[in-house]
This record gives structure tokens, C-alpha cells and sequence, in this order.
């Protein structure tokens, strides 16, 4: 298994400009993985530069054919190393191997599913009040900078890379400090399946020295990041100063939303999952359960049953279903959410203890009599807490799912048609499932509302975001 640790730039691995590295920590195991090369502001500079130059001397102009061409063996080449891939993003974050063999296969089908795009992606013609003939056409940006989470690596960043390539941009991407091998590995496969060296620039390491640097520099027209809501704003003010575009998808607080008419066993056996997954670092955790009071207690009961079930174990395993949390900080952050001796009116039904082993592991924790203004109802904790709360009153649910600054995903529980279509026009969210927990489609946007960002990865949406919009007008 090959694992990179320098910077991608150019198309060939290089040193950083002061050689500083920073390590890869096995979350499972708490070992080092591998020393990762840390850019500088200097590299920042240099990988703008070359991608810009790859912009200007052919991939801006490079015919639609050859662009799907070479983004179809793009695809290809992920496939083939998609093991590969699988084990380098298990070992880095902690990902059972299962769910990152899902993911690495979905990086893959968004290089296809853009490289089919290209040939339909297209402007309008308008028929003018004045006669004459008014067409429109979408041109790429130039310099795109990419910036990544640590929780879902592989494809949040082919989610960036694949339609701002596709639209005709070229791509300066920065993974998160925790998980930077995937990413190189692509850098590297992408050159090798026929992208031009420079057209996607790949740049570990942290700081915000390096990340202010990258979304300042004047050639740097678009940043599209996925983070903190925190870090968004930061990134949003710093691109207002240019007047830079940005689409940023950021924190969620999801609500899922139980009716008593609703299959209430399927709803009980999916449930945990939705909010423990990825060991419920997510920003569409459905962390916030709203349960109608006459199926409360039987709710609560199948949930905390179903949690029981769920496989908590080496990362390394096929059973495997939660995992390890990316590092110890984040393990003690998501603890200081628990109930304590200071809040006695929350009760965990289970979960919440570390497992007697090695690595970062929590046990998933099931919290009731929550309050509406308790931390662990209203804040993001990215970590395996589920909050559940009765409701009597659809509306007076309603107020309290939309009070979150949050709109990001969610799900609503029913067999009552026209109640769905009632509360789904009502909750503030850019992204809700009916009857199931189902957040992502490749051929749809995926976005929020509110603090949840603005702009949409995938669908045909993220590729018009990577372009400028220009009308053309020819008289008679």
C-alpha cells in the first residue's frame, strides 16, 4: 500500500519549502501513521501559480470530448486502486473498512458522473423583446481552492474536484491536518490517468496562516469549503474583501421526526444509525429525535435496543459499524456534552463510557429529558450522542425544529401523505428524506440552509457554481 506524505504540486510529490512535517495519527490504535509534509504560505503561492498556468495553457481550453475523456479514466484508475484507497482512509480517520470501501467507490462514480455532465452541461438561447439573437454560456473561473473536513475525506473532495474540473477550473486542494493521504493518492492518480500536472494542486498541513493565504490570493477565484460554521464565516469574510465566490457547506443540528402513524419498527431500527454513523461525526447526524408522545416510550425502548446492537470495534474489521472518533481531543469534546451532576433532569440510557481498549472509542449514548436549552439539544456535537424528546403538538414541533441556526438535513417519519407534504414545506432544511435517512444523490444538491452554508455540492448545481454566467446579444 503506497502512502504518500509530501506535497502534490506540478504533478510530482515535493517537500515543503521548509521540509516542517506533521504526523498522521491511527485513531484506532493511537500510533503514528506516517510524518506528512506541511505547507507553507511560499508552497500556497507556488501550487496557485502552476494551477493557474495549467488554467491558461490548455485545460480552460481543452475540448469537451477530451475533458470527459480523461475524467471517465479518472474514474477508472480510482477503481483500480480503490483497496488501496479504502485501507489508507481506514487507517487514517478510524473509518470502518466497510464504509470506506462505499465511499472510495462513490469518489469514483462522481468522476463519472461529471464526465457525462460535460456533454449536456450548456447555456440557453433567449428569445429578446428586440429581436437579434441572445445566447448565454457558462465559463469556468480560473483557480478553484478545494477545502476539506477530516470525517468524510474521499468523497467530500471529489465532490469539489470532479465538476469544478469538469466545468473547465483547475483545482487547489487542501485536506484537512488528520487526513491528507487519500487525497495526495488522487492527486497523483489523477495525473497519472491523463490530467495536465498543475490542473489539481494538493497541499497538506494546518494553520490558518496557510489557509488565510490560500483563499486571499488574487488568483484564487472561487473557495469552496466544507467545515465549521465557525471557519465558514471566517472564509466568507476574508472573500468579501475581493468579492470572491463561495459556497460552503457547514454545520448541522438534524432533526428527525417521528409521527405515530409512522412504521414505527423500521423507524426505530434505522434511527441509530443515522445519528451514530461515522461515530456520529456528521453534519447531517440526526442527532435531535422528535418523537409524538403516544409512541414515545416504545420508541425510546426499540432505539436503545437497536443501539445495543451495533458493532463497535476495530476499524479493520468487515463487521465493523462504528468506529473509533478522530482524536483524542475530539473524543473529549464530544464528552463534555454528557449529562452531569450539574444537569439531573438528563438521563443516558446507554452509551456514553470508553470501551476498555486502545483508540479513541466512545459507545454511542442515548440522552432523554432533554430541554430545549440544554448544549446536547442545541449545539452541534459531532460525536455519538442522540437526544430523543416527545411532542404533542405539530406545531409547536415545528417551532422548535426550526428555532436551530441550522437547516442542513433531516428526516420525517409518516404514512400520512398530505401531513408530509405540510411539514416538509415548513422545516428549514435543505436536504430532507421521507421514511428513510437518505442525505446523498449524486445527480441532486447537497446543501443548507441558514448557518448551514450556502451554494450545493453535486448535482448539476455544484457544476454551475464552479462557472460565471455571461449573456452575449447579437443585433440583426
Amino acid at each position: 500500500m503506497k502512502c504518500p506524505t509530501q506535497l502534490f504540486i506540478d504533478g510530482v510529490f515535493c517537500a515543503s519549502s521548509d521540509h516542517r512535517t506533521l504526523p498522521v495519527i491511527n485513531p484506532a490504535t493511537e500510533a503514528t501513521l506516517a510524518e506528512v509534509a506541511a505547507a507553507t504560505v511560499r508552497d500556497v503561492e507556488t501550487a496557485i501559480a502552476g494551477a493557474q498556468r495549467a488554467f491558461e495553457q490548455g485545460w480552460r481550453d481543452c475540448a469537451p470530448g477530451r475533458r470527459a475523456e480523461i475524467m471517465f479514466r479518472i474514474a477508472r484508475v480510482l477503481r483500480e486502486h480503490a483497496e488501496e484507497l479504502s485501507q489508507l482512509e481506514s487507517l487514517s480517520i478510524g473509518k470502518p473498512i466497510s464504509d470506506a470501501r462505499d465511499e472510495i467507490g462513490m469518489g469514483a462514480r462522481t468522476f463519472e458522473y461529471y464526465a457525462g455532465a460535460i456533454s449536456t452541461f450548456c447555456g440557453q438561447t433567449i428569445p429578446v423583446a428586440r429581436g437579434g439573437f441572445d445566447f448565454t454560456l457558462r465559463q469556468p473561473m480560473g483557480v478553484v481552492a478545494a477545502i476539506v473536513p477530516w470525517n468524510f475525506p474521499f468523497p467530500i473532495a471529489t465532490w469539489k474536484v470532479a465538476p469544478a474540473l469538469a466545468a473547465g477550473n483547475c483545482v487547489v486542494l487542501k485536506p484537512a491536518r488528520p487526513s491528507p493521504l487519500t487525497a495526495l493518492r488522487l492527486g497523483e492518480l489523477a495525473v497519472e490517468a491523463g490530467l495536465p500536472p498543475g490542473a489539481l494542486q494538493v497541499l497538506s498541513g494546518s494553520g490558518e496562516e496557510m489557509g488565510d493565504a490560500l483563499v486571499k490570493h488574487p488568483l484564487v477565484r472561487k473557495i469552496s469549503f466544507t467545515g465549521s460554521t465557525a471557519v465558514g464565516s471566517h472564509i466568507m469574510q476574508m472573500a468579501a474583501r475581493d468579492i470572491k465566490r463561495v459556497s460552503l457547506e457547514l454545520g448541522g443540528k438534524s432533526p428527525n421526526i417521528i409521527f405515530a402513524d409512522a412504521d414505527l419498527a423500521k423507524a426505530a431500527a434505522t434511527s441509530p444509525m443515522s445519528v451514530f454513523a461515522n461515530t456520529g461525526q456528521d453534519c447531517c447526524a440526526r442527532s435531535r429525535i422528535f418523537v409524538e408522545r403516544p409512541v414515545y416510550e416504545k420508541f425510546v425502548e426499540l432505539f436503545v435496543q437497536a443501539t445495543r446492537q451495533l458493532v463497535i470495534s476495530d476499524p479493520s474489521k468487515e463487521e465493523t459499524q462504528i468506529g473509533p472518533l478522530v482524536s483524542a481531543r475530539q473524543r473529549e469534546s464530544v464528552e463534555t456534552f454528557l449529562p452531569t451532576a450539574q444537569t439531573p433532569h438528563l438521563k443516558i440510557l446507554c452509551g456514553g463510557d470508553r470501551p476498555a481498549r486502545k483508540g479513541y472509542y466512545l459507545n454511542p449514548a442515548v440522552v432523554v429529558g432533554c430541554e430545549t436549552s440544554d448544549r446536547a439539544w442545541r449545539e452541534e456535537i459531532f460525536g455519538p450522542i442522540a437526544c430523543i424528546r416527545p411532542f404533542d403538538r405539530e406545531d409547536e414541533m415545528l417551532a422548535e425544529v426550526n428555532a436551530s441556526p441550522y437547516g442542513l438535513s433531516g428526516s420525517l417519519w409518516t404514512n400520512d401523505l398530505k401531513r408530509a407534504l405540510r411539514v416538509l414545506r415548513r422545516i428549514e432544511s435543505g436536504v430532507i428524506s421521507v421514511n428513510c435517512h437518505n442525505s446523498l444523490h449524486l445527480e441532486a444538491p447537497f446543501g443548507g440552509f441558514k448557518q448551514s452554508g450556502l451554494g450545493r455540492d453535486l448535482g448539476q448545481a455544484a457544476m454551475e457554481g464552479y462557472t460565471e454566467l455571461k449573456n452575449i446579444y447579437i443585433a440583426d
